[in-house]
């Protein structure tokens, strides 16, 4: 799995022009899921991200994780985080996942951060969305779950 994390004052998701889910400060987090993943990847990606320590603390450091700045996460499927950009000018996405076992591993990472008492938003997962956010720092991370 990969996520493309931001840290946001505030983001919104918006399809066909209608505002479909919104936060205020928290995480974005944009997700890819590859063919090999599982239950296991999702745990452990969302429990690393949850307890990422990039948000302020009263002296401005980055020094609190999502649950001491009570923040919420907004969470939106992208498979072209799998992008295959090594051969030509148009990207590949054979190394995505493919869409339903995505999407059922897109709400389980949903349902993981429910269950660790956050307020989660989504997307929709396989629509044409409009995201809009505005990053805080700005923060941007990545994660690759092969990687942790």
């Amino acid at each position: 799995m990969r996520a493309l994390v931001q840290r946001v004052a505030r983001a919104e998701i918006r399809v066909a022009g209608e505002r479909v889910s919104r936060i205020g400060p928290g995480l974005l987090i944009l997700l890819g899921v590859g063919p090999a993943d599982g239950k296991e990847e999702v745990t452990r990606l969302a429990t690393k991200i949850a307890r990422a320590r990039i948000f302020p603390d009263e002296r401005g450091l980055m020094n609190r994780d999502l649950e001491a700045f009570s923040g919420a996460v907004l969470v939106v499927s992208q498979f072209t985080l799998f992008a295959d950009l090594k051969r030509g000018n148009r990207p590949g996405f054979s190394k995505a996942a493919a869409p339903e076992r995505a999407e059922a591993l897109y709400h389980e990472f949903i349902a993981e951060f429910e269950a660790l008492g956050f307020e989660v938003a989504s997307g929709h997962f396989g629509t044409e969305m409009e995201v809009e956010l505005v990053n805080m720092g700005p923060v941007t991370l990545w994660y690759d779950t092969d990687e942790l």
